[in-house]
């Protein structure tokens, strides 16, 4: 028996949790036809066998049609997702993982142009700003309605054979109803006493027992402190916590703190990278005092000492690593082996939530197997034959190629023109509240140490280099330059610089700056904020009709809050036409997508972030002597089948180029490039 506190049993009522690590609920964006079909098992299964004790799904599982399915949620108002809920829970019992669902009717945390087009219903009168749909003033017969509608679909959970459920309490349609921020009812579940807001969850909780029975886990996840106010505060949350425990009707809770109806609200709640790790940990643990049920808590608890911390001092039952097991879905099996050096960290990019909150599928960004398990390995198999592998590049494509090769068994040598690993990554490391994002380069150089591939730093290669190793495929992976080009004026913009100049240090900013941003992704946000910190007069201008549209919802707040309280100005659908220089300043032509209005602004500094072109120099030298001249088949490589292209039968090796080496994407593109390339060597 260990005697590491996170692997230690945990009793909850009949249910035996074979440790103290969870992954709590949310929402991947998986279900096909809002059921959680193959994928949604194969997500969940890959932790279950790792070892995690408790698999939370959804987030959440919608109740009702009038709740439509924003985030893509699992369906639970439907009876034919019992079968496949059947299928996620075998999926996860199979492997020793307890696993249960949470429910949730979303209030006016959604919109009316999803699902059935049925209005948003709520407690309140109030849009919600991330959603921006007029809730309907729910009535009696849809309090009723409603009520039943958990029920019947707690009924559904438990005959698809789920452990137990958790109620959704934060944000959504049943603290609605208890927060005085959102309640604009009269009467029995009116505002004016905390006895009749509560009335609404506790006659939830009672429909659902009287349905289930009393053995069945049901559970509350909750915000016991809205942090705002006129909310719920930390003394009311208290007591909000012993009438749940009292009402005899809730068997753990799940505690959050904060709101999450405005994308500065949600990142306080679940804090990005450079924002203070388990930030709420503490008050969790001060709730856990004023109950005696079980207490679950997760946010941004992104590494094993911090969890295990939580669980040593007292302050939780159960931990949840949730984005931690989306890095890494073996963090547990890891720590059972003693190799958690070998746990691949999580950042705290949270492009994965990002991405749902732009109706798009959960993602890893430095993990490409998470979300794709049915097609992408987590654990690399090996190869059948060993062979020589060069690979040209030591960024996060380059790494991720040499990583994934070097664990096929081949033998694996990376040149690098820079003295570091790391690329674009590195750069972006460079700004203090990003420098996590060094981790992704860490680890994949700690694995490539482990398994004996060579670097050689410092080295341009060239042609002759690489015909020296005698290889058998080469990957060029030298990603690319700044892009200084003018939008389709085959002419570089005179006069200016790049945001990398300025993000490097390479360039000072000066007074009054223009970043000019046709890209919309970090880069340009990451100047800006070096520039306005330097006292500089900043404006961000950009051609579309949202500035910084790859950047999305929670990323953006760290950049907005280190902005707005300086001289910073953003303008929308305008387009840089040209730069001439006057004396000491810079005269930028700027013209608009939607007339042919133009105009002159005078600035001391103009800065371009317009992605980059490949750097590709190498691979088309290389092209002639290689035997598939460079070809990608991209049938196969879809397929999961090896690459068997034969242009040039007198070619001594196999060539491919990954990355933006190829094209301007991003980080999470360029790993992909690499595992589901290199997978099949």
């Amino acid at each position: 028996m260990s005697s590491d506190p996170l692997l230690q049993p945990f009793q909850l009522k009949h249910l035996t949790l074979r440790n103290r690590i969870m992954t709590t609920s949310h929402e991947p964006a998986y279900p096909e036809d809002g059921m959680p079909k193959d994928r949604y098992r194969a997500y969940h299964a890959e932790r279950a066998k790792a070892g995690v004790a408790l698999a939370m799904t959804a987030g959440s599982a919608t109740v009702s049609k009038d709740s439509p399915p924003v985030f893509n949620n699992i369906l639970a108002y439907r009876d034919e997702v019992v079968p496949w809920i059947r299928n996620l829970t075998d999926g996860c019992h199979e492997h020793g993982c307890a696993v249960m669902i949470q429910l949730t009717h979303l209030g006016k945390r959604t919109t009316w142009n999803k699902g059935d087009w049925l209005p948003s219903v709520s407690s309140s009168k109030h849009r919600e700003p991330a959603h921006r749909a007029f809730p309907k003033l729910a009535e009696d017969w849809d309090i009723e309605r409603i009520i039943t509608q958990f029920a019947d679909a707690a009924e559904r959970m438990q005959a698809g054979g789920m452990d137990g459920i958790e109620l959704q309490a934060y944000g959504h349609l049943i603290d609605q109803f208890w927060s005085p921020l959102s309640n604009d009812l009269t009467g029995p579940y009116g505002a004016d006493t905390l006895e009749n807001r509560m009335r609404f969850p506790l006659d939830v909780l009672a429909a659902i027992r009287k349905r289930v029975g009393s053995d069945f886990i049901v559970g509350m996840r909750f915000t016991a402190d809205e942090v705002q106010k006129g909310g719920i505060t930390p003394e009311e949350g208290l007591q909000i916590t012993r009438i749940l425990s009292e009402s005899g009707q809730v068997d753990f809770l799940n505690v959050i703190r904060g709101r999450i109806h405005t994308d500065p609200a949600m990142t306080d709640v679940i804090p990005v990278q450079g924002m203070k790790a388990a930030p709420h940990l503490d008050f969790a643990g001060t709730v856990k005092t004023a109950t005696d049920l079980p207490v679950f808590h997760a946010a941004r608890i992104p590494d094993v000492a911090t969890a295990r911390h939580a669980i040593q001092a007292g302050l939780l039952d159960m931990v949840g690593m949730t984005r931690a097991h989306m890095a890494d879905p073996h963090v547990v099996r890891k720590i059972i082996a003693g190799r958690e050096d070998d746990i691949r960290p999580c950042v705290g990019a949270t492009y994965c939530l990002d991405r749902i909150y732009q109706a798009g599928d959960a993602l890893c960004i430095h993990n490409a197997a998470t979300g794709r398990e049915l097609s992408m390995p987590h654990d690399i198999p090996p190869a059948h034959a060993p062979r020589k592998v060069v690979i040209v590049g030591a960024g996060p494509a380059g790494l991720e190629a040499a990583r994934v090769a070097a664990e096929r068994g081949h033998s694996v040598v990376v040149f690098e023109a820079q003295p570091d690993p790391g690329g674009q990554v590195r750069l972006t490391a460079q700004s203090p509240r990003r420098r996590e994002m060094i981790s992704i380069i860490d680890w994949r150089m700690a694995q490539c140490a482990a398994r004996d591939v060579r670097f050689q730093f410092n080295t341009w290669a060239e042609e002759a280099d690489i015909l020296a190793e005698n290889p058998d495929v080469v990957i060029v992976a030298t990603g690319g330059l700044p892009n200084t080009e003018l939008f389709e004026t085959g002419q570089e913009a005179p006069h200016v610089v790049t945001a990398w100049d300025l993000i490097a240090g390479d360039v000072k900013p000066a007074q009054r700056v223009l970043i000019y941003d046709e890209s919309g992704d970090h880069p340009a946000l990451q100047a800006a904020e070096l520039a306005a910190g330097a006292g500089a007069q900043v404006e961000i201008m950009t051609p579309d009709r949202t500035f910084s549209p790859d950047i999305m919802a929670m990323n953006l707040v760290p950049y907005m809050r280190a902005l707005q309280d300086k001289d910073v100005t953003f303008t929308v659908t305008r387009r840089l036409l040209d730069v001439t220089r006057q004396g000491n300043e810079l005269v930028a032509t700027i013209g608009t997508d939607y007339s042919d209005h133009t105009a002159e602004q005078r600035y001391d500094q103009i800065v371009v972030n317009y992605g980059v072109l490949p750097n590709d120099d190498l691979y088309h030298a290389l092209k002639p002597l290689s035997s598939n001249a460079g070809e990608l088949d991209h049938t196969a490589l879809i397929a999961g089948d090896p690459q068997n292209v034969v242009r040039n039968p007198d070619g001594g090796f196999q060539l491919f180029r990954i990355g933006d080496a190829v094209s301007s994407r991003n980080t999470h593109a360029a790993i992909y490039d690499a595992l589901r390339l290199v997978k099949d060597l």
